[in-house]
């Protein structure tokens, strides 16, 4: 029975210590590893890298491609010649409206001549007139298309893939060329709505790419229009540091902001 008793005892004490309130200014609330990784994961987000310059080129007019000089991951630099048509036909037509305009403004100023002679009425001049406006227009028109014939870079960048390939025949309007600034690149955040309470534009935060690993220092440059009402997050943009190299649209990370509230 002595013993019995001894063990009743033992359980009794092990009980009272566990029921033990923790109070607030314990030490063992402060050193709990779990709350201070849920204190850091409530502060990070995930991101993606966009570049601000990117773009599908597309042709302005059906022809035959001559010439794409850049394959695909090559660079380029801005009003490089990105692809080329063969553009005969339209060249031809251009020559053509260049003297139909020249034959409509000597008729023009033969029939003026005319006119001051009291030869010819004002309708025959207004009639000339009229000839040449429509022939400069149609030289216009035809000058737009063999400009088109050249598809020059709109920026620095480098060829993401190409659509198409040299000598095939392609339709007006028809995907040609992607392409993208990597120099341009923005993060892409998704944060919580609740959120807005702290976050303002040139707060900074770490970035840290998934591919590189390696940290960079970005600051917010402007927060979206509007909340997402199924998911309760909010668009957040950041700028990269001037100095980084080695990323590429689309990578993706981990943010985090520190210093909040």
């Amino acid at each position: 029975m002595g013993r019995k008793a001894g063990l009743i005892l033992v359980a009794w004490c092990i009980a009272s210590i566990a029921a033990e309130p923790v109070q607030a200014g314990d030490d063992r609330l402060h050193t709990n590893p779990s709350a201070t990784s849920a204190s850091l994961a409530e502060h990070q987000a995930r991101g993606v890298l966009r570049a601000r310059d990117k773009a599908i080129l597309s042709s302005e007019l059906a022809g035959r491609i001559l010439a794409m000089p850049y394959a695909d991951g090559q660079p380029f630099d801005k009003g490089e010649v990105l692809v080329s048509f063969d553009c005969s036909a339209y060249r031809a037509r251009l020559k053509a409206s260049q003297a139909s305009l020249r034959v409509a403004q000597e008729e023009l100023r033969h029939t003026r001549q005319l006119a001051s002679l009291n030869s010819v009425g004002r309708f025959e001049v207004t009639l000339a007139e009229a000839r040449q406006s429509q022939a400069r227009a149609e030289t216009e028109v035809y000058a737009v298309q063999v400009e088109r014939c050249e598809i020059r870079a709109p920026f620095n960048g480098r060829v993401v893939q190409r659509l198409v390939q040299p000598h095939e025949s392609v339709a007006a309007g028809a995907p040609l060329l992607e392409i993208v600034d990597n120099a341009s690149l923005e993060v892409h955040l998704l944060v919580p709505s609740s959120w807005l309470g702290w976050l303002s534009p040139g707060q900074s935060f770490r970035f840290v790419p998934d591919e590189t690993r390696r940290p960079l220092q970005a600051r917010v440059e402007r927060l979206g229009a509007a909340i997402d009402e199924g998911s309760q997050t909010l668009l957040l943009i950041g700028t990269l540091p001037g100095d980084a190299s080695g990323l590429l649209a689309g990578m993706s990370g981990s943010a985090e902001f520190g210093d909040t509230p």
